[in-house]
């Protein structure tokens, strides 16, 4: 039975970071099942339309509201909470996809309705920015309140799950289901039993602090003879280029490290690699770790929420603490040194276990569950 699913987004989609790439794969996935989706967002940017729009055949409607601090954002939210009362026959739920002011509204209207909510947090924003912030003193505290009139939580991270729980959140209602990925566009990546040549280190991501870069750098250095005859290639672009060029060179590493800038089509970077890293300091789940692990590469990430998920050392990759050279230089030595043919093993199973858990058969099967649950509901 198909489903008439509302996805809401306090965000600029469809400008895209991390959390609009993963709204727009679930929402065509579940369109391709035969699901009705249509996205709720605020008129951030006066260049995109209020009212009713689309993109790539999506539905969606943007809700206009004036510029003013504090009482700009109450009228958003009082139109929010009309306009899902006045449309609350043309949906059958509710998923939203950042937990804050606008997700908060949609829980409580939701519950009200007897719909099912379902609540996606991702982890990092909501913790450092969003209403699980220490400081967010009473507004986020009243929004932790209408957050948990949801009727199920998706939880990208074990790790996140147990930090819910800590903020009241019921257990019963805390569901571990990762990013989807969409998996067929690395189907046909093969990677030869004697590596490539040059042997090659991936990174994807935007090149920003989080990411742990400088870090990277740092290990990669120290790796010294273990990295002989190999290339770092950083795929992607952000404000901290140039000073970790300038790094690069200061370390006398610029020869092994290449700076190829962002890619349009990451698969032709992710064929031409024999393992993927990840060194960030703090993440709710990579997209870019399951798209390494989809493409057959065996990961070395850092112990961080999301990454610990799918990362096993000696299973698919190298796990190791985070926000540390001395650590990340060790594990990266180990990967360096294991034989071709034992890497294309530990990308086999790494591909496997993306497959099982974060394919988007997978994810979208249990949120289908979520969508029809009546827990929390009136």
């Amino acid at each position: 039975m198909d489903t008439s699913i509302l996805m809401v987004m306090e965000a600029n989609f469809p400008k895209f970071g991390g959390a609009e790439r993963q709204l727009e794969t679930l929402a065509s996935a579940l369109v391709l099942q035969g699901h009705r989706v249509r996205v709720l967002l605020p008129r951030l940017l006066p260049e995109y339309p209020a009212g009713a729009d689309q993109h790539n055949g999506l539905a969606l409607w943007r809700i206009d509201y004036p510029r003013w601090r504090v009482l700009g954002t109450v009228i958003l939210l009082v139109k929010l909470a009309y306009w899902l009362w006045r449309e609350r026959a043309s949906y059958d739920a509710i998923h939203v996809h950042i937990a804050h002011h606008m997700g908060a509204v949609a829980a409580v209207v939701g519950r009200l309705l007897g719909k099912p909510v379902v609540l996606k947090f991702s982890g990092w924003w909501e913790l450092e920015r969003g209403c699980l912030r220490p400081d967010g003193g009473v507004g986020a505290a009243l929004s932790r309140w209408m957050l948990r009139r949801a009727s199920g939580v998706q939880a990208i991270s074990t790790r996140f799950i147990e930090d819910l729980k800590r903020y009241g959140f019921r257990p019963e209602r805390l569901h571990w289901n990762p990013n989807a990925v969409d998996t067929s566009r690395f189907e046909r990546i093969t990677h030869p039993d004697q590596g490539h040549q040059p042997p090659t280190v991936i990174f994807v991501g935007r090149l920003v602090p989080e990411k742990g870069l400088d870090n990277l750098l740092q290990a990669w250095a120290m790796a010294g003879a273990a990295r002989e005859g190999w290339r770092l290639l950083v795929v992607g672009d952000g404000p901290l280029r140039d000073a970790l060029a300038l790094q690069a060179k200061t370390l006398g590493i610029a020869g092994s490290v290449a700076f190829h800038g962002a890619s349009a089509n990451v698969e032709e970077q992710l064929a031409c690699a024999d393992i993927g890293v990840l060194a960030s300091r703090f993440e709710g789940l990579s997209n870019t770790l399951l798209e390494c692990m989809a493409a057959g590469l065996p990961m070395l990430a850092t112990r961080i929420s999301g990454s610990e998920d799918f990362v096993k050392s000696g299973r698919n990759g190298w796990l190791c603490e985070p926000d540390g050279a001395d650590h990340l230089a060790a594990a990266l030595s180990d990967a360096l040194c294991t034989p071709a043919a034992q890497r294309r093993l530990l990308g086999e199973q790494a591909r496997a276990d993306v497959l099982a858990r974060a394919s988007i058969s997978a994810v979208t099967g249990q949120l289908a569950t979520l969508y029809r649950s009546p827990v929390g509901a009136r």
